[in-house]
């Protein structure tokens, strides 16, 4: 270890573990730097902090997309804009899916059921199927409900606080100076607004986005100083999935390293947020990936398949974790 890393992890600890002060995005950056050769130490320190201030629990969680592709919007990595030539269609679930999918969600140990539709902002069918689905999967499953439905405005938003929808995901994708390179048709400032007024109505803030987009170093460090400004709830943590017929389709995956690098550093620059693995780690990471990136930060996991690409199944994550002896958070701890 060469002097410039000891005094890199011996600041982290003492700021960090000690003290419970996230990094600063200067100091992000300098932990992104660290050579593999201290990918390990930096993994310990990540999974110390982790286990101090947030805890042993892991938050398992499962996703449904209510109305999948044909979205107006042209974000770069995703197959499910409607501008793009890729294989995903246009597609709408109703009602008893919906709760049939929580169903199964809670089966396997989750405790958090994610609805999300591919569109810029919900309409008012949209509004009209989210609560009549978020109604009878609360008569129905003892399982939190969180959404994902875009933009919203200030109506829609207390509608979904009124519903029940106690935690809401919008995900600012990106550090603000890359958001051009990755979405043209809206902008970051206009999520950042969604997520304050999300906010202001109680509910709890998701927000995370995706790594491997093209961004510098310098760009991931401050997208994790971004998110830590927000002081968000949970951050999920994709790893760019390149899809067919995307602007992002070409791009190479992140490495491994740089991958547990990534996770390492967002838990030392958000030391209270649930961290969650999310879209892109089958791929990037593998199963030891998994495996590393669960010692190495991370609290709170997808299990099961994503909106548009495969995950791995889920009773190998629930058994990996009681491999792990990490419990699995119960829902009264979570609501």
């Amino acid at each position: 270890m060469t002097t410039a890393t000891s005094t890199v992890l011996a600041r982290a600890r003492e700021q960090v573990l000690e003290r419970g002060e996230g990094l600063s995005e200067e100091q992000v950056l300098e932990v992104l730097r660290l050579p593999d050769s201290e990918l390990d130490a930096l993994l310990e320190l990540a999974h110390e902090v982790r286990m101090r201030w947030c805890g042993p629990e892991v938050e398992v969680e499962g996703i449904i997309s209510l109305k999948t592709g044909g979205c107006p919007e042209d974000c770069h990595f995703c197959s499910q804009s409607g501008l793009f030539e890729s294989p995903v269609r246009s597609a709408w679930l109703d009602v008893p899916m919906l709760v049939e999918a929580a169903r199964q969600t809670a089966k396997r140990g989750a405790t958090e059921f994610c609805i999300v539709a591919a569109v810029r902002g919900p309409d008012a069918r949209l509004m009209a199927q989210v609560a009549a689905g978020v109604a009878a999967i609360k008569d129905a499953v003892d399982i939190n409900v969180a959404c994902s439905l875009g933009m919203l405005t200030p109506e829609q938003v207390t509608a979904l606080a009124e519903t029940g929808v106690h935690r809401y995901n919008h995900n600012l994708e990106t550090a603000r100076s890359h958001f051009p390179n990755v979405v043209t048709t809206h902008t970051w400032e206009e999520r950042r607004e969604t997520l304050r007024l999300v906010r202001e109505a109680g509910m709890e803030v998701c927000c995370g986005g995706i790594v491997g987009m093209g961004e510098s170093l310098e760009q991931r460090a401050e997208f994790a100083a971004q998110l830590a400004s927000l002081t968000p709830d949970e951050v999920p943590l994709n790893f760019l999935n390149p899809r067919p017929g995307t602007p992002f389709g070409d791009l190479e995956p992140m490495s491994g390293p740089d991958a547990l690098r990534t996770v390492a550093a967002f838990r030392l620059a958000l030391p209270r947020t649930v961290l969650r693995f999310a879209g892109g780690r089958e791929l990037t990471l593998g199963d030891l990936g998994a495996r590393k990136g669960l010692l190495g930060g991370i609290n709170a996991v997808i299990v099961g398949n994503y909106l548009t690409t495969l995950g791995r199944p889920a009773e190998s994550d629930i058994d990996l974790l009681g491999e792990l002896e990490m419990p699995i958070k119960a829902l009264n701890e979570t609501l």
